[in-house]
C-alpha cells in the first residue's frame, strides 16, 4: 500500500472516531410552569438560576475537557470561565448573556464543535397598588407588588407597613408576598396605612416607594387595580 492511501486510511479513522463522540447539553431552570430543561435561547427575570450539563456521549477511553464561557453582549471582556463537565450560574443583571460550551478530547486534542445559547435577563420593573381588601374573598386579600406583571428582575428588596402613628405593623423582603392586613394576628381596622419600600432592579435601578395605602374591608372586587406606583 502506498504511502497516500495509507494516509487516507489513518486521516478517515481519525475522523470517525471523532464524529463519534459528542456532546448534547440542556439549560435547566424553574418557571412558574415548572421545570424547563432544554438548550435553546432563554429569556427571564432576575434572579434567575440556570444549571448547565454537557451532556457528553460516545467518549469511551477518550478523556474530555469542558469549557463552559459567559460573556455579556456589548462588554469587552468575558464574565467567568467554568472547567466542570454540569456548572450552575445566578444571572443577577439585565441584558443578554452567551454561553458557549467548548470540549475538547484531551488524549487526542480534538476539539467538539461549539454549543452557545443566549440568556436575556429582563430590566427591572416595581409597581403597588394603593389599595386592597382584606376581606377573605380571595380577590386582592395581600397587599403585595400589582399581579400578575407588577415586578420584574428585582434583586434587593425590603417593605414595610407603618400606621399613622408611625409604628411598624409588618415588614417582608420577598417581591413575591405581602401583607394581609393583620398585625401579631388580629385584622387591624379598614383605614390608612403607609408602605416603604426599598429595592433594586438588576439594571441597577433602585427604588424608593412611600405611599398611603387603603385598606378597604368592606370591598369584594379590586376596584383600584389601574392604580400604581413606580419609584426611582
Amino acid at each position: 500500500m502506498r504511502l497516500r492511501d495509507i494516509l487516507i486510511v489513518i486521516i478517515g479513522s481519525l475522523s470517525t472516531a471523532v464524529a463519534a463522540q459528542s456532546v448534547e447539553p440542556t439549560a435547566s431552570y424553574l418557571t412558574e410552569q415548572g421545570m424547563v430543561d432544554k438548550w435553546e435561547n432563554i429569556s427571564g427575570q432576575a434572579p434567575l438560576e440556570v444549571s448547565f450539563r454537557a451532556n457528553p456521549t460516545g467518549m469511551g477511553d477518550h478523556t474530555p475537557a469542558y469549557e463552559w464561557h459567559f460573556s455579556k453582549k456589548g462588554a469587552t471582556e468575558e464574565l467567568l470561565v467554568r472547567y466542570e463537565e454540569d456548572t450552575s450560574y445566578r444571572f443577577m443583571e439585565s441584558g443578554t448573556f452567551v454561553i458557549t460550551l467548548k470540549t475538547k478530547l484531551t488524549d487526542s486534542g480534538a476539539e467538539l464543535a461549539d454549543k452557545s445559547i443566549e440568556v436575556n435577563i429582563s430590566e427591572s420593573k416595581l409597581e403597588f397598588p394603593n389599595a386592597f381588601s382584606p376581606n377573605g374573598d380571595g380577590i386582592n386579600d395581600i397587599y403585595r407588588a400589582k399581579q400578575p406583571d407588577g415586578y420584574k428582575s428585582i434583586v434587593e428588596f425590603h417593605a414595610y407597613i407603618f400606621n399613622r402613628w408611625g409604628q411598624k405593623l409588618y415588614e417582608w423582603t420577598d417581591v413575591s408576598q405581602g401583607w394581609d392586613g393583620n398585625y401579631k394576628g388580629s385584622p387591624v381596622k379598614e383605614g390608612v396605612y403607609f408602605v416603604l419600600v426599598k429595592a433594586k432592579g438588576a439594571d441597577g435601578r433602585e427604588y424608593n416607594i412611600k405611599r398611603d395605602i387603603n385598606l378597604l374591608r368592606g370591598y369584594d372586587q379590586d376596584s383600584t387595580t389601574n392604580n400604581s406606583s413606580t419609584g426611582n
